[in-house]
């Protein structure tokens, strides 16, 4: 699932949400096991999340089970909200009305926001309670959701970015689809061998696609091991800028601006729809995407292509660092909830996250299994991004920067990306200026939530 942005107001308006609630300190304690063991009848725990097609499916069959398993006590009744930017949105007036829901999912990029929206019970509070073992957590997972040193929510439908191939395009130039392009500079080497044009000069083939996405532009600096942002990545304090007019900004916007030019990689804007849909209809044979489009690829592929995956990139050979964490994590209110319905929400939180039902969900929508010991019985394409994370230690440049206007940083970078690739721009001057409009709206949060 993949993350639209929000426009500046909106981000500035999730700031000041930040404070509509009387600088209420959030509360710190979880329920024990009694509030729900006093608790009549059944709890019910409304449940916002995002997942829509194949991955709402599969959310659906995990709370269906969990709910028979708890019938008479414990009712999760997920609600769809919309995109993950509309979830927020909304969330952010459900704060003001005093209306939240007890479970939400919110995505990554969201976890600055909604530590200082302080309506939150820390997850590390329930996992002190119940003396729950993290240990089964992936890192690299786990630490994205760490703010101050300890976990603020669950990790539950995590995903990294994947190149995506196309096999039969691959066999038909020659190449072999087990010895994939491991960087930029190959991946524009394979596109110049895969794009395919007709006797009048038409590209029926692209060797290269992907949506003008800012989510991409974090994944490129973090595998070259850089931060994001200032004050370690926003985790040693608020941050008060972004890094991606760096050398290695600027490579990447040059990078992909040069590949469209060439012809060798097609244009498809910034809607994430617009680029699957190349992939999917077989016309492109490289394409960065999120693993948590990898069961809806595989279906759609079916009688065409066969789809491969692939490491993410890294900008050279000599990168150390590696992709960062997306997705999704899921909070439980404690500000208007009673203890029974956060203890309930615990209890459906923490089966989520085991071993069996990861494995489930896995394999049901391509999101990568936080749980270590899930068992993975499924296409070898699934195990990519698991094998991509296992390969990574974790580091304060891939836990992934925790600013407040994350959002708005993000479509700051597609402005960027946009204005190199459109040649509206030269690459330098396009991520630099794109830097520059969030000093102001950076400030004003920080202002906000002081």
């Amino acid at each position: 699932m993949k993350r639209r942005l929000l426009p500046l107001l909106l981000v500035l308006g999730l700031a000041a949400a930040c404070t509509s609630t009387p600088k209420a300190q959030a509360p710190t304690d979880a329920p024990g096991a009694d509030a729900l063991a006093n608790a009549k009848g059944e709890t019910n725990v409304e449940f916002w999340h995002s997942m829509k097609g194949a991955n709402a499916t599969a959310l659906e069959a995990l709370t269906s089970t969990f709910n028979k398993e708890h019938a008479g006590k414990i009712k999760i009744s997920p609600v769809y909200q919309g995109s993950y930017d509309e979830t927020v949105t909304k969330y952010k007036a459900a704060v003001q009305q005093k209306n939240t829901p007890t479970l939400v999912m919110i995505y990554d990029i969201g976890t600055r926001f909604m530590v200082d929206s302080k309506q939150t019970v820390p997850m590390q509070s329930f996992v002190d309670a119940d003396k729950f073992a993290l240990d089964d957590l992936e890192p690299n997972i786990a630490s994205y959701y760490k703010v101050g040193g300890k976990l603020q929510s669950m990790p539950f439908n995590s995903s990294t970015p994947l190149l995506y191939l196309n096999k039969e395009a691959f066999d038909r130039a020659g190449l072999d689809v087990t010895k994939p392009p491991r960087t930029l500079d190959e991946i524009s080497e394979y596109a110049r061998k895969l794009t395919v044009r007709d006797s009048s000069g038409k590209v029926t083939q692209y060797g290269f696609n992907a949506a003008i996405y800012g989510w991409f532009v974090e994944q490129l600096l973090a595998t070259n091991a850089e931060e994001y942002c200032d004050q370690g990545n926003g985790r040693n304090g608020l941050a008060t800028k972004v890094n991606f007019a760096s050398p290695t900004g600027i490579k990447v916007a040059q990078w992909w601006a040069d590949l469209v030019k060439s012809g060798n990689a097609t244009n498809t804007g910034r809607k994430t729809d617009d680029a699957q849909a190349a992939f999917k209809s077989g016309t492109v044979a490289m394409h960065l995407e999120s693993t948590s489009t990898l069961r809806g690829y595989l279906d759609a592929a079916k009688g065409k292509f066969t789809v491969a995956t692939a490491p993410f990139p890294k900008v050279a050979k000599t990168s150390t660092g590696g992709p960062i964490i997306g997705g999704a994590s899921l909070w439980i209110n404690g500000v208007g909830h009673s203890a029974a319905e956060q203890r309930a929400a615990w209890e459906f939180t923490k089966w989520a996250v085991g071993a069996t039902q990861q494995a489930q969900w896995h394999t049901g929508t391509g999101y990568v299994p936080v749980n270590r010991k899930a068992v993975i019985d499924a296409a070898p394409q699934f195990g990519t991004a698991v094998t991509q994370l296992h390969d990574l230690p974790p580091s304060v440049a891939s836990a992934g920067c925790a600013l407040g206007v994350m959002p708005q940083a993000r479509k700051a970078a597609e402005d960027g990306l946009e204005a190199a690739i459109t040649d509206t721009k030269n690459a330098d001057e396009a991520m630099t200026d794109a830097a520059g409009t969030l000093k102001s709206p950076i400030d004003a949060y920080n202002r906000a939530v002081k």
